[in-house]
């Protein structure tokens, strides 16, 4: 049996194979079109870290982990013959879903973007759900990265997936309405329905993982050569927002705070959020549960002036004369929402945090300091632009 994961060429996805494959004997099939190279080449921007050819990532990976059993298939997933044939040769036991658009800004800069966000990330899991109960794959567990997003930004507790409803004296447990607030969200929010319906009408086990905003360059696994780097997007559409201020301290640019950033967001260390999908991934097939399960992927809720402040602070240690600097807010939010989210479930998977927010901040000025002509060459990135 094989364990796919797809973005496997992915900022998540990448180390998550390289983590699973080092953890077991079964066979661990990467899959991905490269398509975020080339978005983040259209939008005029790189990896701030250099990113090896998926062949070099493969030989690092036995050369320096030892790992001989990760490999790649190339292929879109909103085909369905290729995921037919992906499905018919691998019969995976497990499904790490990680690819996608993930860019909300990306997906808002106008309807012809909008349009192909929804199609690439809609389509492709409508095509790994169907495939698996059309290929009798039903037993097969599959996990998507959806999105923290999902909940958009409520005025009370958010709670691991389900939602309390209230309506004529009557209660009830219903899935947490679908908030997202941009058209890149919003396919998050319809890939948890579509796996909800999957797991109802097909009895596919589903793990929905609702991710935060993830920061960091590094796992215990790309630590150990430059080949097995994951990338480190830093412009405005595919930087998030940790990131991004990263960069603009690494090139002498203003930390750039939108309105009073005093809102708070659900963040997650790289090394935590590959560390939960490796685990729910390797569950022992007798230990998982059948029905859809939803883990609120976040260790903790950081306001945006605490990520623009700890940069600065970490910034010393490398000679960085960090200014925090507050623009105009281009987003519609509430710049004071004071976020609560639980996360008890995914907590219990991971054991507690591994890494800090304060130590992947130096993680990260670490890595990129090593680069900082590439961030400089491209620092006209860090703000919006209009794109054609």
């Amino acid at each position: 049996m094989t364990i796919l994961v797809t973005g496997g060429d992915g900022y998540i996805g990448w180390p998550t194979a390289l983590r699973i494959a080092d953890r077991t004997d079964e066979r661990v099939l990467a899959v991905d079109n490269f398509a975020r190279r080339e978005w983040v080449e259209e939008v005029g921007s790189v990896s701030a870290i250099p990113v090896a050819s998926i062949e070099e990532r493969i030989d690092a990976a036995e050369e320096t982990l030892g790992i001989r059993n990760l490999s790649f298939a190339e292929g879109d997933l909103t085909e369905k013959s290729f995921v037919d044939e992906l499905l018919t040769v691998h019969e995976p036991s497990v499904i790490v879903h990680t690819a996608a658009q993930p860019s909300a800004p990306y997906s808002q800069i106008n309807g012809e973007r909008a349009n192909y966000t929804q199609h690439n990330n809609l389509q492709a899991t409508r095509n790994l759900l169907w495939g698996l109960d059309d290929h009798d794959l039903t037993d097969t567990h599959f996990i998507e990265t959806t999105t923290t997003g999902v909940y958009g930004a409520p005025e009370f507790p958010i709670p691991e997936g389900g939602a309390v409803m209230e309506n004529d004296g009557e209660r009830d447990e219903v899935p947490f309405p679908n908030m997202g607030g941009s058209w890149y969200h919003a396919t998050k929010g319809f890939d948890a329905q579509n796996m909800r319906l999957a797991n109802t009408q097909f009895g596919i086990p589903i793990s929905d993982v609702r991710t935060a905003i993830t920061y960091g360059t590094e796992t215990e696994e790309t630590r150990q050569d430059d080949r097995l780097k994951t990338r480190f997007d830093f412009d405005y559409y595919f930087g998030t927002v940790a990131h991004r201020f990263c960069a603009q301290a690494v090139a002498g640019y203003p930390v750039t705070v939108y309105g009073k950033g005093e809102q708070r967001k659900p963040f997650i260390s790289l090394e935590d959020a590959v560390e939960g999908l490796a685990q729910i991934a390797l569950t022992d097939a007798d230990e998982r549960p059948d029905d859809l399960t939803v883990y609120n992927q976040v260790t903790r809720a950081i306001s945006i002036v605490e990520v623009a402040e700890t940069i600065a602070d970490a910034g010393d240690a490398y000679d960085l004369d960090v200014a925090v600097e507050h623009f105009e807010n281009p987003r519609d939010e509430d710049e004071t929402h004071k976020m609560e989210i639980e996360n008890d479930r995914y907590e219990e998977v991971i054991g507690g945090q591994a890494q800090s927010f304060e130590a992947a901040m130096d993680d990260v000025l670490a890595s990129l300091t090593r680069y900082a002509d590439v961030i400089e060459a491209h620092e006209d990135r860090f703000l919006p632009g209009v794109l054609e």
